[in-house]
């Protein structure tokens, strides 16, 4: 244990020294985590021994998801936000549901012997963006604010509305027996997850908000304390949704979005603590990863690889494209709005739950979850600084001082 303390602190530091280097290269924090988990790992210099199994990474995982999905929720300008539904709404709506059918048939293409319900999985679990690999862009002010938040926006609710799909299919791939007629009970799971999960993010953040401002006034909160409401609701709403049924994610960026709009100006000062825990929590997420999947990633085969690449690629990006044809973007933002989908945190969580039920074909979707996580850490950590340097450079680029809105319909 100590030995594994002492191993990870020391990256952290090292890390911590040479982060602005890192942020302004093409290199990026996940990268270099999961390579750090590799390299010290037991395939590696075998100084890290991490003694976990998967329920302890799906924990990890889910916390540090939950406190992210807050934080970039709160951080999001809500201005932007309620001008520019359309782009976020076509992604979540049509892109969301085609990439799920695309990456379907792929799989059955690819993996002729899987099993249709198990295809339908993977292309769930393979469709949610995640919200930590993307922070690089949707935190960058150069960024058009119509692409940057309609980006926040869709990483932050697509995990949560896949839960539903996730836990139908899981229940049909393991013969639960599902009571009443169907339709009814895959409708009833759609709004217990996504409904529970919007009302308590939305009441336990709005309570918490007036308990807040009645101390503050009174003088009652000290300036030690002023950074832990905001960890202590992505804590509450996450685990009080999963807690009755719903969406802990749902809960977070809904609780997220509530604080945006209630304190647009002193949200950042609230935020700081929270975000740092956020990093902090990404930062053992990805070491504990690129530690522990070692023995999976010797098992990795071509076409394994392929569906990763596809899954990246065309999987995601032909259903965005059309998803967004009659919206007033070019070509090159559609392009890059379906590229820049990365796949992390969501998808090791429901790998994770699905791994757990040991379907038949579980040990081939254990593989192909992991190289598609390892390659959209790469591939999405690498391109990120030098697309937005190259989106920047085009003649006529949105800006956000400009106040051009680029993606109304």
């Amino acid at each position: 244990m100590y030995e594994n303390a002492a191993a990870i602190g020391a990256f952290l530091l090292i890390y911590t020294a040479f982060s602005g280097l890192v942020e302004r290269s093409w290199m990026s924090g996940p990268v270099l985590f999961t390579g750090g988990g590799l390299i010290l790992g037991p395939g590696g210099l075998g100084l890290l021994h991490l003694n976990i199994g998967a329920e302890e990474v799906r924990i990890l995982a889910e916390g540090t998801l939950a406190m992210v999905l807050y934080t970039d929720a709160a951080s999001a300008d809500f201005s932007v936000v309620k001008k520019n539904l359309a782009l976020p709404g076509r992604l979540l709506l049509i892109g969301l549901p085609l990439t799920i059918i695309a990456g379907f048939w792929v799989a059955r293409l690819v993996f002729p012997g899987l099993d249709p319900l198990e295809a339908a999985l993977l292309a769930t679990i393979l469709a949610p963006t995640d919200a930590a690999l993307g922070k690089p862009v949707v935190t960058d002010r150069t960024l058009a604010a119509p692409i940057r938040e309609g980006l926040n926006l869709e990483s932050g609710l697509n995990d949560g509305i896949c839960v539903p799909v996730i836990v139908l299919l899981l229940e049909l791939a393991v013969g639960t027996q599902i009571e009443g007629d169907s339709t009814a009970h895959m409708l009833r799971v759609i709004l217990e997850e996504l409904g529970i999960g919007l009302v308590l993010g939305l009441a336990l953040t709005g309570c918490a908000s007036l308990l807040l401002r009645a101390t503050v006034k009174r003088g009652w909160v000290s300036e030690d304390w002023v950074e832990v409401p905001i960890v202590a609701l992505a804590v509450v709403c996450f685990g009080a949704a999963q807690a009755v049924g719903g969406s802990g994610f749902i809960a977070c960026f809904a609780g997220g979005l509530m604080v945006s709009w209630l304190a647009p100006r002193r949200k950042h000062d609230l935020l700081r603590g929270a975000e740092s825990i956020g990093s902090s929590l990404a930062m053992l997420t990805w070491v504990a990863f690129g530690a522990l999947v070692v023995g999976v990633v010797s098992q990795i085969t071509w076409p394994v690889v392929l569906y990763a690449v596809l899954s990246l690629t065309a999987i995601r990006m032909i259903p965005v494209f059309l998803s967004l044809t009659g919206m007033r973007l070019g070509a090159i933002d559609k392009l890059f709005i379906g590229w820049f989908g990365p796949r992390g945190l969501a998808s090791v969580v429901f790998g994770v739950i699905v791994v757990s039920e040991q379907l038949p074909g579980i040990d081939l979707l254990a593989r192909v979850v992991v190289c598609t996580v390892l390659l959209s850490i790469v591939a999405h950590g690498v391109t990120a600084n030098p697309l937005l340097r190259a989106l920047r450079s085009r003649p006529g680029s949105p800006r956000d001082q400009a106040g051009r809105d680029t993606a109304q319909p």
